[in-house]
Parts: C-alpha cells; structure tokens; sequence
C-alpha cells in the first residue's frame, strides 16, 4: 500500500496514508486489524494527521486537496485547491490554536483551509518549490520547512505571511520541522546530513551531524520526553537522539533496512511509517 504518513489518534487506533493505493488506513494495534478506505480515482495521499475534531485529515497530491475523514460514517469532505493552483503535491499539514488546517505544497505553495466556512486561502512560498514539512508550537506559532529553498519560515496565522529564517548551513535541504515542548524546533536537514536545532527567542541555531557515512535525516519528531527521534535514509535506519549529550543511538529490533518518511506520537510511543517494508513501526517506553 505504500504507507507515507502515519497519525496515532487518542483511542488507541493508528491512522496512515496508503499513498501507492490511493487510500486512507486503519490500524487498530491491540488486534492487528488493518481497514484501508478508497479516497477516490486518482488520490495519492501523503500526509495525515488527526484534527481537534478527533478526524483524520488528509493532504492528497494526486487529488490536489485536503480531505476530512468522518471516522464514524466514512464519509470524505473535499477542500480542493483553487483551480489556478493545480498539481501544487500536497504534502503536510498542520492545525493553529483557532482550528483552521494549514498546508505545503512541493510546487511552491502552502495554504489555509477553514473547516467551518469551507475556504481555502494559498499563498505563494518564497523562493518558489520546496514546502514539505509543518509544525505548530504550543505557543500557537506555525513554521514549515523548503526542502528545495533551504530554509525553515514562520506563517502569520492572522495575515498568512511567510518570514524565512535562515540555517547556518547553506543548502541544507530543511525537510521536516518539529517543536519540542519549550517551543524549540529540531529540523532534519536532509542534504546536509544532520538535524539542526533552532531556538526563535534567542535567534540561535545548533547542529549535530549524524553517524555514518552519507547520512540523509528525514523523519524528526520529538516526544514528551524531550527525546527526538529521526529516520535516516543513508543508513536505512531510526535513531534516537539526546539532547544532553550528543549521542545517537539505532532503535533497535528493526528487520532491515527502514525507510520511514514521517515520525508522530503519542504518551509512550513513537510510530513510524516505513515505505520499504510496507509496515507500521512502533517504538514503545524503554525499548
């Protein structure tokens, strides 16, 4: 099914984007059960995540538009893209504190869509393609990362502005971006193979490059624990990173090469959707 996304939901169920099969996914990890759901002719959904509505929310490239998922009845809501923004592959989405969806797209965009009104506002990303991941902090702020700009930026939520902050490492392909609880974001710099934290009240940057040799940082979430966690390509491998001191460490208990496009979860564990097994993986307290 080509799993993509994943997005562990409060009642214990794990959702993903079935990417390669046009479908949205249903894991239910105490009996093992899968249910898959067709999005329609033509989708390839790439990202998930659960809204403050307790729904899965979909962002389908090859749909070109956000979908909500009614987990109950099944029934899809389209917030398809204004016409002149067609073919913008959609890639993540995130929510602010005022319930609206904010968006990337890898052609050069990201957007807004209201869910009560049912608008959908885009804007043009600077330096054109490249939006890929988004996060929102707990203070409310929302950045995403231009894996093709080389820059992480802040969105206005109230005028939807786009600031660019700069890394240090020129070129670094800023492909995912995750807050940790103190508002700290840990981005994975894909072509520069590290993960790079920045911290907005001081305006300073830190990087840390990980082991081996042609490391490429994909994945990056960081949990309650304050434990940041990235799927590195090169290696074919997830690691687990501390902060305090620097070190990296494989999570262990993997078959194989994992190639895991996107990190999220919940108190206690970590999923990770690996598109070279076709599996879910998921990390628990104290592996």
């Amino acid at each position: 099914s080509g799993p993509h996304d994943v997005a562990p939901a409060a009642d214990g169920t794990v959702w993903f984007t079935a990417q390669a099969a046009g479908k949205l996914g249903r894991l239910d990890p105490g009996t093992g059960r899968v249910d898959e759901f067709s999005l329609g002719l033509g989708s390839a959904p790439h990202g998930v995540i659960v809204g403050p509505d307790g729904a899965p929310w979909v962002t389908d490239g090859g749909l070109n538009a956000v979908l909500r998922f009614d987990p109950g009845t099944h029934a899809i809501r389209r917030f398809p893209l204004p016409a002149n923004r067609a073919n913008a592959n959609l890639n993540t989405a995130t929510f602010d504190r005022a319930g609206r969806l904010w968006f990337t797209g890898q052609n050069g965009v990201y957007g807004q869509v209201d869910p009560q009104s049912g608008a959908v506002r885009v804007w043009d990303a600077p330096r054109g393609p490249g939006p890929y991941g988004i996060a929102t902090t707990r203070s409310g702020a929302v950045y995403f990362a231009s894996l093709a700009g080389g820059y992480i930026a802040r969105i206005d939520t109230g005028s939807g502005a786009a600031r660019v902050i700069e890394p240090p490492t020129p070129r670094q392909g800023a492909r995912r971006v995750w807050p940790d609880a103190r508002g700290t974001l840990w981005v994975s710099e894909f072509h520069a193979g590290q993960i790079a934290r920045f911290e907005p009240e001081e305006n300073a940057w830190r990087a840390w490059r990980l082991p081996g040799t042609d490391p490429q940082p994909y994945a990056i979430y960081v949990d309650e624990r304050g434990t940041v966690w990235v799927s590195d390509f090169g290696a074919g491998a997830l690691l687990r990173f501390d902060p305090a001191s620097g070190r990296f460490d494989r999570v262990a208990g993997q078959a194989g090469e994992t190639w895991i496009r996107q990190l999220l979860g919940r108190p206690g564990e970590v999923w990770g959707a690996d598109s070279a097994h076709d599996r879910l993986i998921r990390v628990s307290e104290g592996e």
